[in-house]
């Protein structure tokens, strides 16, 4: 009887087409989570790292018309809590330059305005989270299918043999669990990532939040003082 390479490379070449097929399908899908979660790590850093700073220079008592000017010249600041503040005030700058806007018409538009910019920021940051939940919940069925399907043609197999053996079958049970085992490979690393990085965005929406709130209050205290001292 030829010896049959049970190495791990030889089970899945001789695994059956559609057995491969799976294989094949929940590699690129392991592949493409981990490109996710690599891209998906170094944005929410940079984005944690750029609201620490923006927050250290707002709070810093510095002038607020100074730091709008210098992230709205440079596009690569005008991004998550910056880009948030600069449409907040340029909206507010612009309905201040109105006539017969009472304060409040002014602060509800500054607010809608850092609304719309919330919204795009929180897009960006949830890009791809969709894809590491749909590659963590499925691909265990699908190795799991794989799996059914390679025991089904090794058992397939021995409806002529007379006699069946275990080294008959294990070659067959090994390849289809070779399935099972990528299916966990590419599940187990997306739900981590996925349930990790969704804690960190609404992490980063509440900081979001909290700024839009004091920004707010913020202006409101500049337009009532204008209207005092008119």
């Amino acid at each position: 009887m030829p010896s049959t390479d049970m190495s791990i490379i030889g089970l899945i070449l001789a695994a059956s087409p559609i057995v491969q097929a799976v294989m094949v399908m929940l590699l690129l899908a392991s592949l493409a989570s981990w490109a996710v979660i690599f891209k998906k790590r170094k944005l929410l850093r940079e984005s944690n790292r750029s609201a620490d700073e923006f927050e250290r220079n707002f709070w810093s008592g510095g002038d607020l018309s100074d730091m709008y000017r210098r992230i709205s010249s440079s596009p690569r600041d005008s991004m998550g809590m910056a880009g948030i503040f600069e449409h907040g005030f340029r909206e507010f700058g612009r309905l201040r330059k109105q006539q017969g806007l009472s304060s409040d018409q002014m602060l509800q538009g500054a607010q809608r305005a850092m609304s719309v910019a919330q919204r795009r920021e929180m897009d960006r940051l949830e890009m791809n989270l969709a894809m590491l939940a749909t590659v963590g919940s499925t691909s265990p069925y699908v190795g799991l299918f794989g799996t059914v399907w390679g025991i089904m043609n090794s058992f397939h197999s021995l409806g002529n043999v007379q006699y069946a053996t275990l080294s008959m079958v294990a070659p067959g049970i090994s390849e289809a669990l070779i399935a099972t085992a990528m299916g966990l490979f590419a599940a187990i690393p997306a739900v981590i990532a996925y349930n990790r990085y969704a804690d960190q965005v609404g992490r980063l929406e509440s900081r979001y939040d909290t700024f839009m709130e004091e920004f707010s209050s913020i202006l409101q205290r500049s337009t009532q003082r204008a209207s005092d001292e008119a």
